[in-house]
Parts: structure tokens; sequence; C-alpha cells
């Protein structure tokens, strides 16, 4: 009996900390800062629209889009920022590439070059639909 009391005492307080923990950790539905380490921004970005990206980090140090010949609506952009995240081990991205279609970004590339080279050194991610 002793036993099945100090179980249970045990898994009420394993409940109790792991809520505790839940608390403390910021949640991901938090819109109002983008975050700059490499995973995080791979994970939140698709999140935010391009008003809230270039508000946080201003304009694309090169912006190029593609429009529909007919009625020259935007459908796609390739953003480049110089500078704005980072590895796992601090240093930083000289460039981050964000490719969009109409307002979400689809792809996420971080490049140790100013962009204008090839994609030697690169690292891309695709953005998962959520």
């Amino acid at each position: 009996m002793k036993y099945l009391a100090y179980c249970c005492l045990t898994i009420l307080q394993a409940c109790f900390i792991q809520a505790a923990i839940a608390e403390e950790i910021p949640s991901t539905n938090n819109n109002s800062e983008i975050p700059t380490l490499e995973q995080d921004f791979v994970n939140s970005i698709n999140k935010f629209s391009k008003e809230q990206i270039i508000a946080q980090f201003g304009e694309p140090a090169k912006a190029d889009d593609v429009k529909v010949k007919t009625t020259g609506k935007i459908v796609a952009s390739i953003w480049q920022y110089h500078f704005i995240n980072t590895a796992a081990d601090g240093t930083y991205y000289e460039t981050t590439e964000l490719d969009f279609i109409d307002d979400k970004v689809v792809m996420v590339a971080f490049m140790n070059n100013d962009g204008a080279e090839g994609p030697e050194n690169n690292q891309q991610y695709q953005i998962p639909n959520k």
C-alpha cells in the first residue's frame, strides 16, 4: 500500500512539474517577433506575412517578383536579407533567401555568400504546409 501511494505521489509530482515546464515555454502562437536562430526561423517563418517580415527586418536587400503578364499581379517573390539569421553555433549566415508563393514563405535558403553566387555552402529548407 505504501508503494502504491508513493507511485501515485510520484506520478502527480511529475504531472505538476510537466505542467509547470509547459507554462514556462514561450508560446509559438505569439506572432510578435520572428526568431532568428536557424531552425526556429524555419519552423515559424511561414506564419508571418510579408508586412510582418518587413516590419522586423526592413526591406529586403534584393527582391525579385514574378508577375502574371495580363494582370500584373505578383504571384511569387524571392527576397534576400543579409546577416539576420544565426546557425546553431551562433555564427551569422551572410544571406537568407525567402521564396514566396503569393504571401507565404515556401522555401528558406541560408547562404554563406552574398547570394549572387551558386548554391555551394548553402542550407535550404522546404517549408511544410501547416
